[in-house]
């Protein structure tokens, strides 16, 4: 948690007073009493102690949670469980393939009225629609891209990775899916459907003599760092945030012209939720300025949907100056992929690493 300056405090506490109007344009409906139970991933913005109680204040609705520790677990609870969830967390990725199993309810935007101000990029996304209608609140987003040293030039193509003055000054996420995709933007190709995947498997390879470390944890890539083992590396967006104000790293973040390998994360109800009204308030509030600068400014969060939120934040605020608005024109969404597709991606990145091993 880091510490405030007076001056920022005062940000806070303006944004939240301006946000806080959203409580009262919502219907009258949507502050019945009564419980909802969030599924989500455990410590990840929803469940925020001082967050629920103060949702819990305004509204009457008691919000409880339940976890799951992968997205397929996410989906199998959905599958197994009618009527015991009012909201649930899931990446564009995997919305779509909930949506298509008829796991989710349209949202009405109506009851949603902080949405007016959401990424029109984002509330368009087709992980999260279905014949016109939206299954999801767009909620926050992140990027993996590249962070780079401080003081070193700073690129404008992943080509870098390659570049010869980087040789065994590299780390890569050991992430299948996110290498197999930079691979494809290397090669000009849809990273969600890259066509040719021995051209991803050679651009790949061609890094090997400046590949230092693979690593696999914040913690791990931050000491490494710290460490000067490397220089350039392949890095969350909100990872970079992390890095730079709490452990105090000189790092900068860079998303080269091919753009970056972009995520969402949706706020969806369940088909079966037993108080989608509640549901709905509560992911009003998820997307809310009031909530978001408070989280983002005093634990650390990914970039808002909403537009606004992050407008809400400090003007000198890291994530503000790291997830630019921009950024959603030119990165690629990760989409969902088919077992088969997973598969080749994580037959094609094992080759890959037993070829760095060699």
């Amino acid at each position: 948690m880091t510490e405030f300056t007076r001056r920022n405090t005062l940000k806070l506490i303006s944004a939240a007073l301006v946000a806080g109007v959203s409580f009262s344009s919502l219907p009258g409906m949507a502050f019945a009493a009564g419980t909802i139970t969030v599924l989500n991933w455990q410590g990840y913005g929803t469940d925020e102690a001082w967050s629920v109680k103060t949702f819990t204040e305004k509204t009457g609705i008691e919000v409880v949670h339940d976890y799951y520790s992968s997205e397929s677990e996410m989906l199998t609870k959905l599958r197994t469980n009618p009527g015991a969830y009012d909201l649930v967390v899931l990446n564009a990725a995997r919305c779509a393939q909930a949506v298509a199993e008829d796991l989710l309810q349209p949202i009405d935007f109506s009851k949603v009225p902080n949405s007016k101000t959401v990424d029109n990029a984002l509330l368009s996304n087709p992980n999260f629609s279905k014949d016109g209608k939206g299954y999801a609140v767009p909620w926050v987003w992140g990027m993996t891209s590249l962070a780079i040293r401080e003081g070193l030039p700073v690129p404008d193509s992943y080509a870098v990775l390659a570049d010869p003055a980087y040789k065994g000054r590299v780390a890569f996420d050991d992430d299948a899916v996110i290498n197999v995709g930079l691979g494809a933007l290397m090669t000009g190709q849809d990273m969600n459907d890259p066509k040719d995947l021995a051209a991803v498997t050679a651009a790949l390879k061609s890094i090997k003599p400046n590949v230092k470390l693979l690593w696999s944890t914040e913690d791990q890539w931050n000491k490494s760092f710290a460490a000067k083992e490397f220089d350039l590396s392949v890095f969350w967006s909100g990872g970079s945030v992390r890095s730079k104000r709490n452990s105090k790293l000189p790092v900068t973040f860079v998303v080269p012209k091919e753009g970056a390998v972009g995520w969402v994360d949706g706020l969806g109800i369940p088909v079966s939720a037993p108080n989608a009204e509640g549901a709905l308030a509560f992911a009003n509030w998820m997307i809310d300025p009031a909530f978001y600068v408070e989280w983002a400014t005093k634990v650390g969060a990914p970039a808002s949907a909403n537009t606004a939120a992050v407008d809400a934040l400090p003007a000198d605020d890291l994530s503000r100056q790291v997830h630019k608005a921009d950024y959603l024109k030119t990165m690629s969404i990760m989409s969902a992929l088919p077992d088969d597709r997973r598969e080749a991606f994580n037959n094609l990145w094992q080759e890959v690493k037993a070829f760095y091993a060699e």
